[in-house]
């Protein structure tokens, strides 16, 4: 069934029929908890929590599933079926004012009223997790998505600099494949095309013409320059892994890649720093970050965050808003952050002992523009519809940019 409906059809499962979630003990009350943090670097980080919610006394049960989809898929499915997850991971973007409009997630409006919320957190990230002056969301951290890995080993074998223009892209590219190394890194994943291409939409469209793309305003994407965009979202998959060599890659595989030298360069949000650091690496000695070429004036924000679905067992209720509490605790949030690659969401943490790419990071969020990422701004259907037609142009060398872009418009007019 459609995401919409079974959400719909999981709000009327909880509203008339009532939840039940079983077993809990007054005194240590476990929490399934799904999430789609997997790799080695999310794992790690998922750690920070896990065990400090193991430090209060309770159980955390572990459901991890293999992608976001799949996270909606199994929620969908558990709630239909009376016995919604305690504890879901999600973003904090449009689409997930859905939750709350449905009236199938606890509000926590009495943990962010007590630990004074609204006063540490942007004011961004407040108006994603609120509806109707109620906050729903536990944020978790603040990532970026414009970003560019590089490989030292090979830029330094072949005296290249850091890019600052999609031409240098290109040319490096070019130096990379001719010294035989894959220039460009990429997974399997449909959504790491998207992540490209919102980079070239903001290069080609400027930063008005990218703000109105995010606002909904179809226009752009009929203007000309998204052709031009398309042109370049080409050029850049005949620089990636053949298709059939990226299926069932992840784009923790392809980020390794750029630390092992075996890769020049990866478009990957500030996750694939969590990745590398986590494999061993070191910025600046195995591996560079800069902001993508035609970006630096904003920071493409990802806010992860966790969800709570409804259940009629008080003693779940008050586990779930100290499991809330749990994450924004202050030195929570700099641990995990440290380990993931991203920023803490809170603003009355010690930066002090955050790398250059965090320092520069910070410097964005505090100084800079910020605007959602496309799959942050776009309703859920949408985007995934969006994500569908990037990656079969990407990987369909038939399919003309103009046929594309007609899609790509039906999809959000």
């Amino acid at each position: 069934m459609g995401w919409n409906k079974g959400w719909r059809t999981a709000a009327a499962a909880i509203l008339f029929a009532g939840v039940c979630h079983g077993g809990a003990a007054a005194e240590a009350v476990p929490l399934d908890v799904v999430h789609f943090w997997i790799s080695e670097s999310e794992s790690q980080a998922l750690d920070v929590f896990r065990e400090a919610w193991a430090a209060t006394g309770n159980q955390w049960v572990d459901l991890p599933a293999e992608n976001k989809v799949a996270v909606q898929r199994v929620v969908s499915e558990r709630v239909v079926n009376g016995y919604a997850p305690a504890v879901m991971q999600w973003n904090a973007n449009e689409g997930s004012r859905e939750l709350p409009e449905m009236g199938i997630v606890l509000d926590i409006e009495e943990v962010a009223e007590d630990d004074d919320w609204r006063s540490v957190l942007p004011q961004v990230v407040i108006d994603r997790i609120t509806y109707q002056d109620k906050i729903y969301f536990a944020p978790t951290n603040i990532h970026a998505e414009n970003w560019l890995w590089t490989s030292q080993a090979i830029f330094d074998e072949l005296d290249l600099s850091v890019p600052e223009s999609w031409e240098d892209i290109f040319a490096a590219a070019d130096s990379i494949e001719a010294a035989g190394y894959t220039p460009i890194a990429l997974g399997g994943g449909h959504w790491e095309v998207s992540l490209i291409f919102n980079n070239i939409m903001f290069d080609r469209l400027g930063a008005d013409g990218y703000a109105r793309f995010i606002s909904g305003d179809a226009a752009m994407v009929a203007d000309s320059r998204m052709i031009e965009a398309l042109d370049m979202l080409r050029q850049i998959s005949d620089y990636t892994q053949p298709l059939d060599a990226r299926q069932g890659m992840s784009w923790a595989d392809a980020t390794a890649a750029v630390g092992e030298g075996q890769a020049g360069m990866q478009f990957m949000g500030d996750w694939a720093k969590g990745e590398l650091i986590a494999r061993g690496y070191a910025v600046d000695e195995d591996f560079g970050c800069s902001l993508v070429p035609g970006t630096a004036i904003s920071y493409f924000m990802v806010i992860d965050a966790f969800a709570f679905p409804l259940t009629n067992r008080e003693e779940t209720v008050d586990a779930q808003r100290e499991f809330a509490r749990m994450l924004l605790d202050r030195d929570n949030q700099v641990a995990f952050s440290r380990v993931k690659g991203s920023l803490p969401v809170r603003t009355d943490v010690d930066p002090a002992g955050l790398d250059r790419c965090g320092q520069l990071g910070l410097q964005m969020i505090t100084q800079s523009s910020t605007v959602s990422a496309q799959s942050m701004a776009m309703p859920t259907q949408m985007s995934e519809g969006w994500i569908g037609v990037l990656n079969d142009f990407f990987n369909d060398p038939t399919m003309s940019p103009e046929a594309a872009q007609e899609r790509l418009y039906e999809i959000v007019s």
